[in-house]
């Protein structure tokens, strides 16, 4: 039997007044744990560039909200509350016919959690990135609901028959998204999958998260004190599991006689346009704006806008010319008359609605494209026309290019229709400076390349383009330098998790 559950459920209140009515017959509010709203609060214990006044009381320079203890014994106070709950409920007995049976007294033979990146180690930054990069239809996540995941899932409980939900054989996370690129993140997928703490429970990071006073006197008293030759072994038996337990890229023997061609489709900007590119540089002084320029010469701090030079580059003609050429040129292949294709944009400059205007612009051509205000049945209407085979006369009329956004860019299956890839601008996220993060924009891309290069593909080669803008005459400009960017091959291993 399988059982489908959301991870959220804990931020139901009649769930949890279930929960609280088979464990203890009470149905007061004061007895019902309630899943905390804030983020982790973990104390600050170090000063960086930041003034420390002359005083014992506040050693930090007010770098600590006086609030975080509050919320930190709120989550403790959950966290008691439900754990008690379910030791409760499992001492009970209930009939093979009865009804609204909590799902954490039972025994399950194995646990799959989808996208378990979503709650696990996700920070305050990461959050403000996800919900900017979000909009109403494309699940983003509030923390209240992750920390309910969280709880759900039993992270920080030590011993894993005391923990929500009982697996036999195995638990399985399932995500696209690194989940090795921190300490934090290494340390909580052991937590999880290894039923066994790297560290001591007192000093775990997402423990002092929800660390209560009582808590910091009881877990300073009763929790052993190791050595350091006792440490050493512990992280040297934890890495081995992680080597053995974290399964990235296993579907070699899935993809074999599947290839991936790689191609960079160039094209120079005219005159007009090198004026107009120069002009969008916006906060760069006169004298330095050129074709040279990059996103690290934007200074946020200074007032630079880098979105404006981020649209201009999505807005040239010439890249929408070298668009509709591809397009034409994968169609007029023989066999390929009907094929379907799909064209990948930043939608946070507005470049998937400029792809799709170029396309829709060209007669014969067209386009499907669909964006935050498209209602969720409608959108997956759409989608499936490039998930399946045409099988009507009104199905081979439809357009055979689909422009998607990068935040579409998890969770779709179009292997069976599609083989042919386009990438109308390189991905950029930041504000200018050093505020971008070349590993998540290359692991990005790469997840907008396996909705088509992956098991199930039923062609022997997938055909992946770059478009890439240069200058008036030849000069190397963003798309140049972002393309070798988030195609460099350090980046890569560590976009993949796949460094040792």
């Amino acid at each position: 039997m399988l059982l489908f559950v959301r991870w959220t459920c804990l931020r139901q209140k009649k769930y949890m007044t279930r929960v609280t009515r088979v464990a203890t017959g009470s149905t007061r509010d004061i007895d019902i744990p309630k899943v905390p709203t804030s983020t982790g609060q973990i104390e600050k214990t170090g000063a960086k560039g930041v003034w420390i006044p002359a005083t014992s009381q506040d050693p930090y320079g007010g770098a600590n909200n006086s609030n975080n203890q509050k919320r930190r014994n709120e989550a403790a106070r959950f966290t008691y509350l439900y754990h008690q709950h379910i030791n409760a409920i499992r001492q009970k007995s209930f009939d093979g016919d009865e009804k609204g049976i909590p799902l954490e007294y039972f025994e399950y033979e194995r646990v799959f959690v989808d996208e378990i990146h979503e709650c696990l180690c996700t920070t305050k930054d990461e959050l403000s990135e996800a919900k900017k990069n979000s909009n109403d239809d494309t699940g983003f996540h509030k923390e209240k609901n992750r920390r309910a995941g969280r709880e759900f899932l039993g992270i920080t409980t030590k011993n894993p028959s005391q923990r929500p939900l009982v697996f036999r054989k195995a638990i399985f996370g399932l995500t696209a998204t690194p989940l090795l690129d921190s300490t934090n993140r290494v340390i909580e997928l052991a937590n999880l999958m290894g039923n066994a703490y790297i560290i001591t429970l007192s000093s775990h990071w997402r423990e002092l998260e929800r660390e209560s006073c009582r808590n910091i006197f009881l877990d300073n008293l009763l929790e052993p004190k190791q050595s350091r030759e006792i440490r050493k072994n512990i992280y040297a038996k934890c890495q081995d599991y992680l080597d053995l337990a974290c399964c990235k890229n296993k579907n070699e023997e899935d993809m074999e006689g599947i290839v991936l061609v790689e191609k960079t489709s160039k094209i120079r900007m005219s005159e007009e346009e090198g004026e107009d590119y120069k002009r969008s540089q916006s906060g760069i002084s006169p004298e330095s704006k050129g074709f040279g320029i990059a996103p690290e010469d934007f200074d946020p701090t200074a007032g630079h806008d880098v979105s404006k030079f981020l649209k201009q580059n999505a807005r040239l003609a010439s890249r929408g010319e070298m668009l509709v050429k591809l397009c034409k040129q994968i169609l007029s292949e023989k066999g390929n008359e009907r094929t379907k294709i799909v064209v990948f944009a930043d939608g946070r400059i507005g470049a998937g609605r400029v792809a799709a205007e170029f396309l829709n612009n060209e007669v014969g051509l067209g386009c499907t494209f669909f964006d935050k205000d498209t209602a969720v049945e409608e959108k997956n209407k759409m989608l499936s026309w490039y998930q399946y085979a045409d099988v009507t006369e009104e199905d081979k009329k439809r357009p055979r290019v689909l422009v998607l956004e990068f935040a579409h860019a998890a969770g779709l299956n179009l292997q069976a229709e599609c083989s042919n890839m386009i990438l109308f601008t390189p991905l950029y996220i930041g504000d200018g400076g050093t505020t971008s993060d070349p590993i998540a924009d290359a692991s990005t891309e790469l997840q907008a390349i396996g909705r088509v290069f992956r098991p199930g593909q039923a062609k022997s080669k997938v055909n992946f383009y770059r478009i890439h803008v240069e200058g008036p005459n030849g000069e190397e400009c963003l798309d140049g330098k972002l393309i070798r960017r988030n195609t460099d091959k350090e980046t890569i291993e560590m976009a993949v998790n796949a460094d040792d």
